[in-house]
């Protein structure tokens, strides 16, 4: 078979930018995973999940190895508090004080006794002097031994039974208040004791010692703050040991407070092992795996059964986007000691994509983000329940975010299903009424108001990704947007065959569970092309026909036209490209038949010529865009008969469908056969009401 060498030439360019588009498409999938994946690399768990008074749902568990039970918090806290009050203020002693008095005292001791010689006085003490020193030293070493403490005002007021902790170089010893001396108990006490020694002249010895008695004992806040957390670090905090091989709980078996504190132990040591046997990579690459699959999942689902949404990357941007942020979001509040990850309102994401997409693909996006948040919280299942149910009633409500009542009735309801679903799981823990956390139904209370937040994030997304909205189609279709207001003054025919064409697919639309308002507004601005020339198009004619004056060619080129005079005018009124695919593939790759008969009649041997007689396309891919084709084919073909009967009309709309069929232009179309029917029905009511179709009577004899 003969190929044509420019179709080999223009495949290879689009064969590169399939396979590009393809690659770029993975390549995003790739980036999610990573992204995901780099909140947590070190964020491996403990295989169970327990609370105190659940039953055990495992298999039966035996300790892999010892493990040291932890004492309760309690336990544990109340043995701190127990070493912080007994522990003892540290006093530290000075020697340089001590050394200074005695050679104060030696000094003072040898100038008197040199005076006392000169005059003659204190006989006794001069015949035997070295007895008298001996003495001095050691009574100031015995006092300053003992301690002249600088108390604080809290040991005094504690009493002299009050215990400090002196410590003197390495020596730590143990005195009370009492065993201690101030400077004038210790003047006291020389003056007491002096006079009942034998020696001669102890006055002597009263005028030296009386004023050496100085603080050599003064608090020190760093050295008992340094015992006192030595103390506490001292406090064990475990309570007993579980030896390897030992049963800590059979399944079926209720978790009590002392197999609860044994798991908790188990926990612990099990967390710690991890973290000092693991690598980066290794947790890297275990919850890139499991992200991975999740995405891959997610991939596959949209391009199973949402071909048209995967084949456009900034769909793929978007659906992506959701779980990446929505795991920072997680993550962000885990690491929070003070919020909770209840507050995180997942139920934005079935209501945001809800409104551009469909209920099917917003639900399973909405299971992926809250599958891939639960690798990220330590909530567990709970909370992987309530976030999947809250979703499931976003769904099934029908959340309208064009009519704010019922959107806030909506979200009261929402609350009214987290709050009962939440209350339920916690009774089936065996909890009360009493222990419920009725904090986290407060968290829960703040979620569901942070769903608000959709209604402005709805106008922002649809300008960064070009999607279109319920609230932006209903702005569109007012008849007095400039592009509309121009159509009905420059082209009244086209304008009315607009207006019934959108009845219709409106009507069919329905019929299907397809999208009305879309289908409705896109029927409005599809053929406002023909506003270049609107005199070329036999709804606006009412004199001459201008084609009479044009060759089959030059005519098909002009109705052929207007599909791309039509972009260009939506662009200019900066249109949503959703509408203008709606322009693009209402007539498909049809042919403009009338004229291309004429041509073949006039020139039969340029049959080969057809391809300028064919509308550009590309086919409709969706079920909005083939209602609108088919709705705009029938509503037209229809002016063609006068007065039918409902058999005519019936066949009419018959044989353009079937048409379409015959021509392939429904072959990428995801709208089935009993849809098919079903808009069939739709178009023979409609234009049936229309033109006024009656029964014939027979008439009377």
């Amino acid at each position: 078979m003969h190929q044509n060498p420019h179709s080999i030439q223009n495949s290879s360019p689009n064969t590169r930018s399939r396979l590009t588009r393809r690659l770029l498409r993975w390549l995003l999938g790739i980036i999610a995973v990573v992204a995901i994946s780099l909140l947590y690399p070190n964020n491996l768990r403990f295989p169970f999940e327990f609370e105190r008074g659940q039953t055990w749902r495992y298999s039966d568990l035996d300790a892999p190895y010892d493990i040291p039970v932890l004492k309760t918090p309690e336990t544990l806290d109340a043995e701190i508090r127990e070493v912080e009050q007994v522990a003892r203020p540290v006093y530290r002693m000075d020697q340089d004080i001590a050394r200074n008095a005695r050679a104060e005292f030696l000094r003072e001791f040898q100038i008197s006794l040199d005076s006392a010689k000169v005059r003659g006085e204190n006989k006794d003490l001069i015949r035997n002097p070295e007895r008298h020193r001996r003495y001095g030293l050691r009574i100031l070493d015995k006092l300053y031994d003992q301690g002249i403490i600088r108390a604080r005002s809290e040991e005094e007021v504690d009493g002299m039974a009050t215990l400090v902790t002196i410590l003197n170089g390495n020596e730590q010893r143990e005195r009370t208040l009492a065993q201690l001396r101030t400077p004038g108990d210790a003047r006291a006490w020389l003056r007491d004791s002096l006079f009942y020694t034998d020696l001669k002249s102890p006055e002597f010895l009263l005028d030296l010692l009386e004023d050496r008695f100085n603080h050599n004992l003064f608090y020190s806040d760093s050295l008992t703050q340094k015992l006192k957390a030595d103390a506490i670090a001292s406090v064990s905090p475990y309570d007993d040991l579980i030896r390897q091989g030992e049963s800590i709980i059979k399944r079926g078996e209720t978790v009590t407070g002392n197999v609860y504190q044994q798991l908790v132990s188990y926990r612990r040591l099990y967390n710690e092992s991890l973290s000092t046997q693991t690598t980066f990579w290794s947790v890297f690459g275990g919850y890139a795996v499991q992200i991975g699959l999740v995405v891959l999942l997610l991939i596959f689902y949209i391009r199973s059964f949402f071909p048209l949404i995967y084949s456009r990357t900034k769909n793929l941007v978007f659906i992506l986007m959701w779980l990446v942020l929505y795991a920072l979001l997680v993550r962000t509040l885990e690491l929070s000691p003070d919020l909770s990850t209840y507050l995180v309102p997942f139920c934005i994401v079935p209501i945001v994509i809800r409104i551009f997409f469909n209920e099917r693909l917003a639900f399973f996006v909405h299971v992926v983000v809250v599958l891939t948040a639960s690798f990220l919280t330590t909530l567990g299942y709970h909370f992987v329940f309530l976030s999947i149910m809250a979703g499931v009633v976003v769904i099934v409500m029908d959340i309208d975010t064009r009519d704010y009542g019922r959107f806030l009735r909506s979200l009261l309801l929402l609350f009214a299903f987290y709050f009962v679903g939440f209350i339920g799981l916690e009774l089936m823990r065996g909890g009360t009424w009493n222990t419920v956390n009725y904090k986290i139904i407060a968290w829960i209370g703040l979620n569901v108001f942070l769903c608000l937040l959709s209604i402005p994030l709805i106008p922002v997304l649809e300008r960064i990704f070009g999607f279109i909205s319920p609230i932006t189609l209903g702005e569109l279709s007012d008849m007095n947007r400039p592009l509309l207001e121009k159509l009905a003054r420059q082209a009244a025919g086209t304008w009315q065959h607009s207006l019934n064409v959108a009845n219709m697919a409106e009507q069919a639309a329905r019929a299907i569970g397809a999208d009305a308002l879309l289908v409705k507004t896109a029927a409005l601005y599809h053929d406002v092309g023909k506003i270049t020339n609107p005199g070329f198009f036999i709804e606006n004619q009412s004199g001459p026909n201008p084609h009479e004056k044009l060759g089959p060619k030059e005519s098909a080129a002009i109705i052929i036209g207007h599909v791309n005079e039509g972009i260009k005018l939506a662009r200019q009124a900066k249109l949503p490209e959703v509408l203008i695919d709606f322009i693009r593939t209402h007539h498909g790759t049809t042919r403009a038949e009338f004229f291309y008969r004429n041509y073949i009649k006039d020139h039969p041997e340029r049959e080969a010529e057809e391809a300028d007689f064919r509308y550009p396309g590309p086919r409709p891919a969706t079920k909005e865009q083939t209602i609108l084709m088919l709705a705009d084919s029938t509503e037209a073909a229809s002016k063609s008969l006068k007065n039918p009967s409902k058999e005519e009309l019936y066949d009419l709309i018959d044989g353009i469908i079937r048409g379409k069929l015959g021509s392939g232009q429904l072959e990428f179309s995801r709208l089935t056969f009993h849809e098919l029917e079903a808009c069939r029905s739709v178009f023979r009511s409609f234009l049936q009401s229309v033109h006024q179709v009656r029964i014939a009577y027979p008439e009377e004899e």
